[in-house]
């Protein structure tokens, strides 16, 4: 099976989507840094309206609650860049942005910090994907180098990748903080 660097981000992006489809699941997101530049990269190949159900983007902290149910005492003592809090909003994509009253199979998330500053103690580059689906929840820390775009721009390429690995595409990497 190939490994995450073996496979060109853009070719990787068609093939999620059609594996999605061919199995005739569903995925919905969930972005703060990217800013729905995950979703745009998803939505962009023929086909994804079969698959892609939709996307909350979540930039301010609170909408991580209200919206998609991230647990407030969570990002009180843990702030928006954290393991668990991916794990929460990739779950909470999954479960909240339904149709016809049927779940999304899978929940992507991104949440990190992109730059130029650090947050709540997290460096520039520090950034959570979460995966959710019916066989569990996850997060992988990225601790990724770069200005501000290139960081959101390897945010996006790297969940498609995790994406990916929970499709059986490619090989899943190790989860962070108790995955």
């Amino acid at each position: 099976m190939p490994g995450p660097d073996d496979v060109a981000a853009a070719d990787l992006t068609f093939r999620v989507v059609r594996t999605l489809a061919e199995h005739g699941l569903t995925l919905a997101t969930a972005e703060s840094l990217t800013g729905g530049a995950l979703t745009a990269e998803l939505t962009r190949v023929p086909g994804a309206s079969a698959v892609v159900l939709g996307g909350a983007i979540v930039y301010a902290t609170e909408l991580k609650h209200t919206l998609l149910g991230v647990e407030a005492d969570l990002l009180e003592r843990e702030g928006p860049v954290h393991p668990e809090v991916a794990r929460q909003l990739a779950e909470g994509a999954r479960r909240q942005l339904t149709v016809g009253g049927r779940a999304a199979d899978l929940g992507v998330s991104t949440t990190g910090v992109a730059g130029p500053d650090p947050q709540g103690g997290r460096t520039v580059g520090t950034v959570y994907v979460g995966i959710a689906s019916a066989s569990g929840v996850r997060a992988v820390e990225l601790l990724l180098t770069g200005d501000r775009q290139s960081i959101r721009a390897q945010t996006v390429a790297r969940a498609v990748i995790e994406l990916a690995a929970e499709l059986g595409i490619v090989e899943r990497s190790a989860p962070s903080g108790g995955g």
